[in-house]
């Protein structure tokens, strides 16, 4: 009997061993596919702060500059405010954030971080970067740090262009986790139960 023939080429190779290029795929299947990988190992390194990646971005702005009121906290981070007082209601059940009283204003309260909530902070910025360059780690540094500067400009121009977007509620449509409505009942947020101080964990931004 004659022997049998040898496998065939993977499919992936040409005659000459060599892989063949990728094939072209489209703008949106690629943004989704880094978006997805992204949004799973951020929410994994984040799992301790209350609300993940939303409890993230909020704790952030709370260390930037002058602590800044809750209405205009939920403005910048484009977050509902009913759903905001649920995010700094566990923060502060966590001891990463407190309310003030605005000396000149008595009915305002300011939200500051608190010095545990500023170690949590430079803890997680740091867990962040090591997720992005593992993200971005097919290309080198400086095409990610090109990929960075060019998909902020264009999230920028996106914002200016229509405003009430919500960031995280965008990004929970886009990997399949929601909606993308940012209110209370939306299920990007839920009131959480008395002594748990998380919720939510699988449905933010």
């Amino acid at each position: 009997m004659a022997p049998e023939s040898a496998d065939p080429a993977p499919a992936d190779a040409t005659a000459g061993g060599a892989p063949e290029a990728a094939p072209q795929t489209t703008l949106g299947w690629s943004l989704a596919v880094v978006l997805r990988r992204w949004h799973e190992r951020t929410e994994a390194v984040l799992a301790d702060i209350p609300h993940g990646a939303r409890g993230y971005h909020v704790l952030d702005a709370t260390a930037q500059g002058d602590p800044p009121t809750q209405a205009a906290l939920a403005e910048r981070l484009l977050i509902d405010r009913s759903v905001m007082t649920y995010l700094l209601d566990d923060l502060e059940s966590a001891g990463l954030v407190r309310r003030r009283v605005d000396p000149d204003d008595r009915r305002v309260r300011r939200v500051c971080a608190t010095g545990a909530g500023l170690a949590v902070l430079s803890d997680a910025r740091r867990r962040v970067d090591r997720v992005e360059d593992h993200v971005l780690g097919g290309l080198d540094e400086a095409d990610r740090s090109a990929f960075r500067a060019f998909a902020g400009s264009a999230a920028a121009a996106i914002q200016a262009a229509a405003p009430g977007t919500d960031p995280c509620a965008a990004v929970t449509e886009a990997v399949g986790g929601g909606s993308g409505r940012s209110g209370a009942g939306s299920g990007t947020v839920s009131r959480a139960r008395p002594g748990s101080g998380r919720n939510g964990r699988g449905s933010r931004g």
